[in-house]
């Protein structure tokens, strides 16, 4: 049996979601082969450096330096609907010459099949836009219900991380729950949470997603470090900046330390010996501080309205500040903060393994 891995590289959390996926399967003496580009490919191979990997470009999107992202992502849909019909191509030919049983596919739109059994993952079945809303779900499920199955990591009650990203209308009839994917799920290292904003002494600020918001985050971050006033001055951040294509640590002074990337296990340290997690409200990354039960502050990413929204909707439920990356202002989010409750305990992050035994069982039968 041999499954092919395959995460879209718009941002590295569609890989690190599929890190709990990967190593499941290989527990199980399932033959993985890993498929993606970019950054998304630099964070897997530093993860599982012995599997297979075959390089499956991705869609080329570009990204715009203020909020207009929206309106930019539409004008690219041509190029977005090409790139799909590329891979959809590319895989007659890996499922051929690379002998592949199954493809897991997180967000990549291409990857079915009709001779084998093909899984697509989302949170998003529906996209938060300004235009265009229900056309673009009605596209979304028209490619999602070519797969065999939908696997939505999140739970299916009330009491869940994405609202109504994933539980606003219907499922597709191919759609189920599978309970969030969290990297940080199968070794626990023991957590120093601080359940209140008092207290704070240390600060990880995680960057990630596309450029140039990241590194214009990156700037703004640091300059606002530098900036503390004196009654601040106790504080001591650790900046990450989530370029894998580094391996670099600085110590800038003794209150400042910037790394480019860090491990799985690396990150699970730092993000448990932090007070408060600064980043932006990617839906893997809630689904990470949902794991070891975190406090964060979210600076989604200018015009990606799915952060946006999903900032908003935690905020609401009181669980974590949230502040546009115009209107951020350091000292003032971290006195903020402490009103919010951070995530609770109580979270599973093994409810998947089921759909899983299930899905390896229909490929057998096969």
């Amino acid at each position: 049996m041999r499954i092919l891995i395959a995460p879209l590289d718009w941002g590295l959390g569609h890989a690190t979601r599929c890190i709990p996926i990967i190593s499941y399967l290989l527990a199980q003496h399932v033959e993985v082969v890993l498929g993606s580009e970019g950054r998304c490919a630099d964070l897997l191979r530093k993860e599982f450096p012995h599997l297979e990997f075959i390089r499956i470009p991705g869609y080329g999107v570009s990204y715009p330096k203020g909020s207009g992202m929206a309106f930019k992502i539409a004008y690219q849909i041509p190029k977005i609907v090409r790139a799909i019909k590329r891979e959809h191509t590319l895989l007659k030919e890996l499922i051929r010459d690379k002998n592949i049983s199954a493809v897991i596919s997180d967000n990549r739109y291409g990857l079915w099949s009709k001779e084998i059994p093909c899984v697509f993952i989302t949170h998003q079945l529906i996209v938060k836009s300004p235009l265009l809303e229900k056309f673009v779900r009605r596209l979304n499920y028209k490619y999602i219900v070519r797969f065999s199955e939908c696997w939505i990591p999140d739970y299916a009650g009330e009491n869940n991380l994405s609202g109504d990203l994933s539980h606003k209308f219907l499922l597709p009839n191919n759609a189920q729950f599978i309970g969030p994917l969290s990297r940080f799920v199968e070794e626990k290292i023991p957590s120093n949470k601080v359940v209140s904003g008092e207290g704070v002494k240390n600060i990880l600020v995680l960057l990630s997603g596309p450029e140039p918001q990241r590194s214009l985050l990156e700037s703004k971050m640091l300059d606002s470090i530098g900036k503390l006033k004196e009654d601040n001055m106790h504080l001591k951040f650790t900046v990450v900046q989530g370029m894998t294509e580094f391996d670099n640590t600085r110590k800038i002074s003794d209150r400042l330390e910037i790394i480019s990337h860090l491990t799985t296990r690396d990150l699970q340290s730092k993000i448990n010996s932090s007070d408060l997690v600064l980043c932006r409200s990617g839906y893997s990354t809630i689904m990470d501080l949902a794991a070891l039960s975190k406090k964060a502050i979210f600076i989604p990413t200018p015009g990606q309205t799915e952060q946006e929204y999903l900032a908003i909707y935690l905020r609401d439920k009181k669980i974590a500040y949230s502040v546009s990356q115009n209107n951020f202002i350091l000292e003032e989010a971290i006195l903020k903060s402490k009103n919010y409750s951070g995530f609770n305990s109580e979270f599973n992050g093994t409810g998947f393994q089921k759909t899983m035994d299930s899905f390896l069982a229909k490929i057998l039968k096969e």
